[in-house]
């Protein structure tokens, strides 16, 4: 993920970075931020007047507050994750009310995001952030408590609105502290590594909590954390407010965040009041008729929060879509592989986060090489090429079986997925920031950040509920004409919603003469959660299939002249003292 990509550009070119030492840091820095990941950010102002912190160890000790509070935020969209399958189980619920708990807190993030960045910059960035983490510690012992799906949910959601209260703040606060070029690239890569280091440390340190206590434990974590950094920020982080503020788009904030809630609500309860029916049909229909104002709403508008008119450029827009499905199939991906896991494959929490390391390591390693190729080639060809790599991973995805030997056949699906994410984000978000003038970089980066965080969210939307389809209709009419004695009507709707049942069902008592009974029930309880994943496999695949060839077809291949500030480099191997990047 490659949030702050743009941002950090905007600043590597302003002249901030002057003479060839500078332009060598920033080079770094936009690697560290291209390998590191995702790391959604609105716009930042560098011409604020700076906060000064006079001793090297304070500006340093700040650095590292700063750091946790958004490791903190960051461990929230993956720690969560090794946690559905103990969440279903113990609170009897479906594959939708797992997509929630997910989709929550992505839906709340994005949606705020710049609303809570705005925010920042008028009132203050570090007060801002300190009620973020405030509200994310007191969210976190409202889901810890929390003993029914509605109410993880409404956790997750208000930690998500908390989480964008957080997010903005970070890169700003260090832009201010560090002032002098070499510390300030220094410090944007630290922060940007912490990326890197939740999306490898998130599912084992989730795994290792669920092997000793509860899933409760994963909310709980947040709020010694959250103590720390409240604490912290309050006695060594400086407040930093922007000289000038833009007006906020309350309206277009409104209206995205309806319009895609509904869309996402009637594509997560479809499998469960049917696809044709008039809930389904009429919350999709009213989503997007409020994205279609939303538009009408962006394009007439004097500040929109998205600039709807950059989407008529095609090295702009197809660059975004190519992100946007990236992020779809990732998030899509990382929601099956975590039911086939732990629920098809039985492993326990921990062996699942050791199982998933992999993918992390392949998205820092994909990073870097993407970075360095499109320097050679342009930017198309790679964007291609990541896209066709994670084609291939979900198609290998698609193949596996219950008894699907892990180093031959799934590490190659979860390696080829990592990778081709990788391959695909950098060079992309290079194409979205050179085809606009510096001067819009903000609305680029806004653009930039709303596609992945959508894609996300409907990935997890969309292949869960293929998966909850298939997994209801092929298991309702065997569940149904089991004896009521044997499984009571609420046990029915349980092993009939989700696949993840197969951990209640192995654990619960029967006689002896039933096991074998058990064993048909759970081999076709996995059967049809394969078939389902199976689907959206090919789903996913075919989505970024099209989305290659039309990246192939209608963007420029070769290096482009001025296409990124980054691919400028190659060209200019002796620049000019009062040369920009």
């Amino acid at each position: 993920m490659n949030h702050g990509f743009c941002a950090i550009q905007s600043l590597c070119a302003s002249s901030h970075f002057t003479g060839e030492r500078e332009r060598s840091l920033g080079r770094q820095v936009l690697l560290a931020v291209t390998f590191t990941g995702s790391l959604p950010i609105m716009a930042l102002s560098i011409v604020d007047p700076p906060v000064l912190l006079e001793r090297r160890f304070q500006r340093y000790l700040a650095l590292a507050v700063i750091c946790l509070a958004e490791l903190l935020v960051l461990l929230d969209n993956t720690i969560v994750n090794v946690a559905l399958p103990s969440i279903g189980v113990q609170l009897a619920t479906g594959v939708s009310g797992l997509q929630w708990v997910v989709d929550a807190y992505t839906l709340t993030f994005a949606g705020l995001l710049l609303a809570c960045g705005n925010l920042g910059d008028r009132y203050g960035r570090r007060r801002v952030m300190t009620i973020g983490l405030v509200g994310v510690g007191v969210m976190s012992v409202a889901g810890a408590l929390s003993e029914t799906m509605g109410g993880v949910i409404t956790a997750r959601a208000a930690m998500g609105v908390f989480a964008a209260a957080v997010f903005p703040a970070t890169l700003a606060l260090i832009i201010n502290i560090f002032t002098e070029k070499r510390e300030r690239a220094l410090a944007i890569a630290a922060w940007t590594a912490m990326a890197g280091i939740a999306i490898a440390i998130g599912p084992i340190s989730g795994g290792w909590l669920l092997e000793h206590f509860s899933w409760h434990s994963v909310f709980w974590i947040n709020v010694p954390v959250a103590a720390v950094a409240v604490l912290a920020t309050m006695l060594w982080v400086p407040e930093s407010r922007a000289a000038q503020v833009g007006r906020l788009d309350l309206l277009g904030i409104a209206l995205s965040i309806s319009g895609i809630t509904l869309i996402v609500w009637a594509i997560i309860e479809g499998p469960r009041y049917g696809w044709l029916s008039v809930t389904t049909l009429a919350a999709g229909a009213l989503g997007f008729a409020l994205l279609a104002v939303f538009v009408i709403w962006e394009l007439r508008t004097s500040a929109p929060i998205l600039d709807m008119r950059l989407f008529g450029i095609r090295r702009f827009s197809l660059p975004a879509l190519a992100i946007a499905v990236g992020y779809f199939s990732m998030f899509g991906f990382l929601f099956l592989i975590t039911q086939y896991f732990q629920g098809v494959r039985e492993y326990t929490p921990l062996e699942f986060g050791i199982a998933s390391l992999p993918f992390a390591f392949s998205v820092g390693v994909g990073a870097p090489i993407a970075t360095l190729l499109a320097q050679r080639f342009g930017t198309t060809p790679v964007i291609v090429v990541g896209l066709l790599t994670m084609g291939v991973g979900f198609y290998l995805g698609g193949q596996v079986t219950v008894d699907s030997p892990y180093l031959t056949d799934v590490l190659p699906s979860m390696v080829a997925m990592a990778l081709g994410v990788a391959i695909v984000q950098g060079p992309a978000t290079e194409s979205i920031m050179g085809s606009l003038p510096l001067d819009e970089a903000g609305a680029g980066s806004a653009v930039n950040d709303t596609t992945r965080e959508i894609g996300g969210t409907l990935g997890v939307a969309v292949l869960g509920s293929i998966v909850a389809s298939y997994y209801t209709t092929r298991m309702a009419p065997k569940i149904d004409v089991i004896p009521a004695a044997i499984m009571n009507d609420r046990e029915k709707g349980l092993v009939k919603a989700s696949p993840l049942s197969v951990l209640e069902m192995r654990s619960r008592p029967l006689p002896p003469f039933l096991d074998a009974q058990r064993e048909t029930l759970i081999t076709a309880m996995k059967s049809a959660a394969l078939q389902g994943s199976h689907a959206a496999s090919l789903v996913a695949t075919g989505a970024v299939i099209v989305c290659a060839v039309l990246v192939a077809i209608f963007l420029p291949w070769g290096v482009q002249e001025g296409e990124s500030i980054l691919l400028g480099w190659r060209k200019s191997p002796k620049p000019q003292p009062d040369s920009t990047l």
